[in-house]
Order: C-alpha cells, then sequence, then structure tokens
C-alpha cells in the first residue's frame, strides 16, 4: 500500500477500533473482525484493483496485524472470509484473466529487528538446526511497484499477468511487451519459465511523468507506484507504451528446469538472461549481517533513483526453501523488512527562505526527493533559525544540538498528514565544505530589514505592504474560505492578478474596483486567455455579493498576526459595529500616551497607558499580544489606509452579543468529539458560541465540557483522565434547553 491518507473507514467502529486486543470481549472481538475484514478488502480493491489507495503502509500494516492478533486470541471466531487468507485484491474489468500455474502470494512482514531475530529462529526451528549451525540468506531491496508474472514457452513470451487475488490475475500481456526491459525472446531456454517481479517507475521519469501530466491538464499521480500501476493497467496499450515503465525481476513461478540451487545463483541467471535485476541483492550469514545491510540500503535509500519501503530475506538455499513450504498466504522462507513508513533519509540540497502572510520568513528544506508515508517528499519546513541552528523553543538543544547545512544526510519524518519535518542529521555523512547556514537579515523578496524581537522565534520583513511576498500572502488569506470566499478568485488568480499590470489587484479594495476598472480598460478581462464572457460575468457577481460582509469575518480577513476566528469573533461580540471597533482602536494609537511597559517586547509598548488600550486589554478572552498586533496594524499608516479603501466598497454587517443570561454555558470552553447525529458540528459550534460559550478543537485543563458522539476516541479518554465533564448529544441538548 502506497498513498496519504488515515485508517480505512468502511465499517468503522472507532471507540472499539482503540480497544487493546487484550481488553475484547468475544462479542467485540466478532465485532471487531467483521470491520477488519471490510476494511482491509476496501483497502486491497482501491490498491490492487483500481490504483486508488485509501490507506498507507503504515495504516494498512496495522489493520493486518490487528486481525491477526483478534484471530490468535480468538481463534474459533476466525471468518469465512478472513483477511489472513486473501492475497492482492480482484480482477478488474476490462481485462481478461490468467490463472496462475503456481500461486503469487505475498510476503509476511518484520517491523524491527526482534522480528528478523524471531524468523531466524523460526526457520532453524522448522529445519531442526542448531543456533550455531551456518545458515544463508539474501537480502534485496523490496521495490514498491506492482507485481508481474512473465511466462515465456520455450523461450518466448506468452503472456504478462498481474498478482491479482494471487491466483487469478490480469492478463496485461499488450501492455507488457511495450516494456524496454522485458524481452520479448530468452536464448537458450525451453519449455516453461515463469519470471516474477515488479514493475515501477524511476524517480525521475516519475517527475517527468507528473510535469506532462500537470502541463496538459491532466491529473498526475501521488507517488510512482501509482504512476506505474495505473500506466501498466491501462486498455489503451499507446497509453501504457508512452509512461516510462521498468521491470525488476527476482523471483520464479513454474518452470521446466530449475534455475539453480540457490536464490542468489537463480537472479544471477534471470541477469545472465536479459532481466534487469537488483544489484543491492547480497548475501548474509544470519541476522546481523542482514539489518546491517538493511541499515546500509536506509541510508542509501534517496540515491536509489527509484521507490522501495524495506529489504527482502530469503533463504538462499533453494532446497531448504522447498523444505519449508508455504503458509496460507505467505512463504515460510522470506520474509519483508519493512522501513518505518514515516521515515525516511535523503540529502539536504538547499534552503530557501519563504515570506508570508505576516512578513514571517520561513525557512524550507529542499530534498533530494524520497517517497516517506506514500508521498514524494522533496522539501520539508525548518521552522526558523533557532530549529536550524539545534536549538529549540525553550532554549534548550534540539537533536542533541546538531544544526542543519547544505549537504548534509537528514532524516525526514512525515505523521499522519502534517508538512514533512526533519528528525535527525547524520554528522558522519557530512560533506567537509558544508557551512553553518546564514540566516538572511534582510527580506529576500524586498530588501527590508528583518528583524526578530526579543520574545519571538521567527524574523519578520518589516516591509508591509510593499513586501511583494507578504502582500500577495494577505491577498491570499483575504480571499480563504473562512474570511471573503469569493468564488472564483481564488490563490491561483490572486497571485495572476497581483502581478497583473492591466488590471492589478494589490491591496483587498482593487477586487472590489475590479469590475470599475475592467470597463475603462480597452483590453478587457473576458478576451484573456483563460477567461470569457461568462466566467468574468460570475467573477464579478460574486465579487458584488461579498460587498455585505458580517464583521467577525472582517475582521478575520484582514490577515492581522494572531488575529483567528475565534479573536475576531470576540472582538465583533464585544464592539457590535465597525465604527466601534475601528474608532476604539483608533484612539487606542492615536491618544498621546506614555509607556508603562506594555506587553513585553512588542514595539506597542507606546500605547500602554491608554484607556482605550485597556478597554481593549479588558476583553475576556482575548490576550496583550493579540491587542498588541492589532492596535500596530492601525497604527501603519499604509495599513490603516488600506483598510479604508477596503470599507468604503462593502456592507459591514453588525454583530450582536449572544444573549447569555441564564445560559448554562456562558464563559465555558467547549469540545465536541464524535459524530453528532441530531445537528451538524459546524450547527454545534455555532449553537455553543450563540450561547456564549467558547468552542475549542482539543481537550485540555482549559476544556469545561466535553460532548461526545458515537465513534469518540482520544479525547473522551483525555476528557476521562482529566474529570472533565462529558455528556453525549441528548445529555447538550438538554443542557442548552434544545432537548
Amino acid at each position: 500500500m502506497a498513498d496519504a491518507g488515515s485508517d480505512v473507514k468502511l465499517g468503522a467502529e472507532p471507540a472499539l477500533a482503540e480497544v487493546p486486543v487484550a481488553d475484547l470481549t468475544a462479542e467485540q472481538a466478532q465485532r471487531e473482525l467483521a470491520r477488519l475484514a471490510l476494511a482491509i478488502e476496501a483497502a486491497n480493491r482501491a490498491y490492487h484493483t483500481e490504483d486508488a489507495p485509501v490507506v498507507d503502509d503504515a495504516g494498512y500494516d496495522r489493520l493486518k496485524q490487528r486481525n491477526a492478533e483478534i484471530e490468535d486470541r480468538f481463534p474459533d471466531l476466525k471468518r469465512s472470509d478472513s483477511p489472513s487468507e486473501q492475497v492482492g485484491g480482484p480482477v478488474a474489468e476490462g481485462f481478461g484473466k490468467v490463472t496462475h500455474a503456481v500461486r503469487m502470494l505475498s510476503l509476511a512482514n518484520a517491523f524491527d529487528p526482534a522480528d528478523v531475530v524471531d524468523f531466524d529462529a523460526s526457520i532453524r526451528k522448522y529445519l531442526g538446526l542448531a543456533s550455531d549451525t551456518p545458515l544463508i540468506y539474501t537480502a534485496e531491496p523490496k521495490i514498491d511497484g506492482l507485481s508481474l508474472s512473465l511466462r515465456y514457452e520455450d523461450g518466448r513470451l506468452v503472456t504478462a499477468a498481474t498478482r491479482g487475488d494471487g491466483a487469478v490475475g490480469e492478463n496485461v500481456t499488450a501492455n507488457a511487451r511495450t516494456i524496454d526491459t522485458i524481452p520479448e525472446t530468452l536464448a537458450g531456454v525451453t519449455g516453461v519459465l515463469e519470471v516474477r517481479g515488479e514493475v515501477y517507475m524511476s524517480h525521475a521519469d516519475f517527475a517527468a511523468l507528473n510535469a506532462r501530466q500537470e502541463a496538459a491538464g491532466q491529473k498526475t499521480f501521488a507517488n510512482p507506484r501509482n504512476a506505474a500501476a495505473g500506466s501498466l493497467r491501462q486498455l489503451d496499450t499507446k497509453v501504457t507504451a508512452a509512461r516510462p515503465l521498468r521491470f525488476f525481476a527476482y523471483a520464479w513461478g513454474e518452470v521446466s528446469e530449475p534455475l539453480a540451487q540457490t536464490q542468489f545463483e537463480a537472479i544471477a541467471r534471470l541477469s545472465d538472461l536479459g532481466f534487469d535485476t537488483n544489484p543491492l541483492t547480497r548475501r548474509c550469514d544470519g541476522p546481523e549481517a542482514l539489518m546491517a545491510h538493511y541499515d546500509r540500503i536506509a541510508a542509501d535509500r534517496a540515491t536509489l533513483g527509484y521507490d522501495i519501503d524495506g529489504v527482502v530475506y530469503k533463504v538462499d538455499k533453494l532446497d531448504l526453501q522447498r523444505r519449508l513450504g508455504f503458509r496460507s498466504t505467505t512463504p515460510r522462507w522470506a520474509i519483508a523488512h519493512k522501513f518505518p513508513a514515516e521515515l525516511a533519509w535523503t540529502q539536504l540540497k538547499g534552503i530557501d527562505i519563504q515570506v508570508g502572510r505576516t512578513g514571517a520568513l520561513s525557512p524550507v528544506a529542499r530534498l533530494e526527493p524520497v517517497t516517506v508515508g506514500g508521498v514524494v517528499v522533496s522539501n520539508a519546513t525548518l521552522h526558523n533559525e533557532d530549529y536550524i541552528a539545534g536549538v529549540g523553543g525553550d532554549g534548550s538543544p534540539i537533536r542533541d544540538g546538531k544544526d542543519i547545512r547544505v549537504g548534509d544526510w537528514v532524516q525526514v519524518y512525515r505523521a499522519g498528514d502534517v508538512i514533512p519535518k526533519i528528525a535527525d542529521v547524520d554528522l558522519t555523512r557530512r560533506p567537509d565544505d558544508a557551512e553553518p547556514f546564514s540566516f538572511p537579515t534582510v527580506c529576500p523578496e524586498c530588501g527590508s530589514d528583518a528583524l526578530r524581537e526579543d520574545d519571538d522565534a521567527v524574523r519578520r520583513c518589516s516591509g508591509g505592504l510593499i513586501c511583494p511576498a507578504q502582500a500577495v500572502e494577505q491577498l491570499k488569506h483575504f480571499v480563504s474560505r473562512q474570511a471573503f470566499d469569493i468564488e472564483g478568485l481564488g490563490a491561483k488568480q490572486v497571485e495572476a492578478f497581483y502581478h497583473d499590470d492591466q488590471l492589478p489587484v494589490r491591496e483587498p479594495a482593487d477586487i472590489f474596483t475590479l469590475a470599475r476598472r475592467d470597463d475603462e480598460n480597452v483590453a478587457k478581462l473576458k478576451n484573456r486567455d483563460g477567461w470569457g464572457e461568462t466566467s468574468v460575468k460570475n467573477l464579478m457577481q460574486a465579487i458584488d455579493e461579498k460587498r455585505q460582509i458580517s464583521l467577525n469575518r472582517l475582521i478575520f480577513s484582514l490577515g492581522i498576526r494572531h488575529v483567528g476566528e475565534t479573536a475576531a469573533m470576540t472582538f465583533a461580540r464585544h464592539f457590535g459595529s465597525w465604527d466601534a471597533f475601528r474608532d476604539t482602536v483608533r484612539a487606542a494609537v492615536d491618544e498621546p500616551l506614555t509607556a508603562q511597559g506594555g506587553p513585553v517586547g512588542t514595539s506597542a509598548s507606546r500605547f500602554d497607558g491608554s484607556p482605550h488600550w485597556a478597554q481593549l486589554d479588558a476583553i475576556d478572552g482575548v490576550g496583550s499580544v493579540t491587542i498588541a498586533s492589532l492596535v500596530e496594524t492601525f497604527a501603519n499608516d499604509a495599513e490603516r489606509a488600506a483598510i479604508d479603501r477596503l470599507v468604503a466598497e462593502l456592507q459591514v454587517q453588525d454583530v450582536a452579543a449572544p444573549a447569555t443570561g441564564g445560559s448554562p454555558v456562558a464563559g465555558k470552553t467547549v469540545v465536541f468529539t464524535g459524530s453528532l447525529e441530531k445537528m451538524t458540528r459546524a450547527e454545534a459550534k455555532a449553537r455553543a458560541e450563540g450561547l456564549g460559550a467558547k468552542v475549542a478543537g482539543s481537550v485540555s485543563a482549559k476544556t469545561d465540557l466535553l460532548v461526545a458522539g458515537p465513534g469518540a476516541g482520544s479525547k473522551a479518554k483525555k476528557a476521562a483522565e482529566l474529570g472533565i465533564e462529558t455528556l453525549d448529544e441528548d445529555g447538550w441538548l438538554a443542557l442548552i434547553g434544545d432537548a
């Protein structure tokens, strides 16, 4: 399995899914086995049949492992359709079927060194070998591609079939013949020889294919495995022929004559016959040697030029393989030692500095592309200059104090769907000429000073709206879904309009003057590439529809640092109208003041002491850091003028303070989790806020109430640990009087 995602949702019972196997009752185990059967079947179909994975490798392995553990504990509950008895997925419609003369099985998995030691011990026990008896294995990279079986009769390729469900695969012979590394004939071969291996795509070919797909306006692929599988299983052979597919041979099925006496020699024979075989295949004399080769391959993974997701170990002598035989779906003589799904080593090629809407200079690592968790990763966040230097937010060392330099080999991690980050640096592979990174003190976009305040880990451009990077990001934020949400005006259109000399959009007010300015231009927007009369009409209509905007959305849309949706709503409910909000903030800026400390480390300290500052600072739920950012924005003449120009184009709707008299949740922090059945999550949040509650997304010591619907998981567990009051949906509705 290989793609970004989380556990398959089909048939899910999340609360039960989190119960340890040792704690399951028989009735729960039966339900859980049913859920797992559905989930694994869906995952197999998506991966093997539809080439559209719905779960990543680690998630799939967890499903299979949990199923196996439950079956071990409750053998009488094992289902007739148990996933432990299945391989692959069903044959897709549109292809003929091929019955494999010898089943194509999957491999058991090892996830840590202890599993490898256990694998060796189980082999010795089955064969009756003492622990000191020599036993040779082969170790080879586990290619992340699509399994393929090639049947040759008297040296001529007659059929090519995918694994399918292990017994029956798809006939892709015509497509396989278009792959350059699959020979049409084999010299000196008589009788039957089934050669098995993996169809894959190199990193360079994958990047070029995605570039062509994007240029043609077609779907791009998430990773090389998906690209290879989708390319081989095309109904139009011409499409496959145009795709840069390759084939590694590493096994065999039916044979009229043995290839050799050992696995290693058999692979060499396949190479002599004209197949590409993996040059990293090695003989190893036990678990320690196997794991040493695993570490070498893992360290060089990013330089191979193709995707692997582990290392496969096989007993070398073929007569021992025959004695060991097979389980129902896996051979006893082989195992796949998987790489951690979220970790990979790769080389840092460069560090770029990006400038965000608040002026933050954010360093980004440019990496040699490597697949992590089913996604090709070519960059990772480096957070800030301290992080690069090996210093944490509290001033203590991180990564044992190792700094990050261009040319370093770094360990990248990507847990879930978060942005990739760097976990470690291998100093033993650091180039001799690698220099400590010098963080810029001027903005790379506009040349303004990049300043760092004492209490801020981030260095920021001081250019404000004169900085094109800040201006563009501010505009993207302005049109985002939580702000003005103007249909037809997304990030791509914002970038184009910002750099447009004839019809520029350089600040939010320009959006609402777009129609007037287009009317005045000789060259009309409707006549440009990508636009037409209908699309322009729809855009202008969408813009006009957003001239009426609620006060809270307007405040949020301004992109003021530290002023998120919650703070914007708090300000809106406190002041009610734009005029009251604006006048109070301006008064805090304009009144003659004497500095009296102010928020530590902020230039807004010069405003402290103002009655209007005190009025802002007294608003419940808004801190002094947020107030400082708000006042600083209105103290900037250019930004203040831009806001005035925007508001002149709008009709700002007042926001009434919630009627919280008698409300049982006024002032309380509420968290919703699980599935709500009588209202949507958005409705529940709006209702709670209307009663004066603050709705948070996570449980903490500050949480007053958790509303848990079916499927409540970790949040409910944490609430129980903290002793936080928990209600179900009916209890919540009864509490607020909506039952």
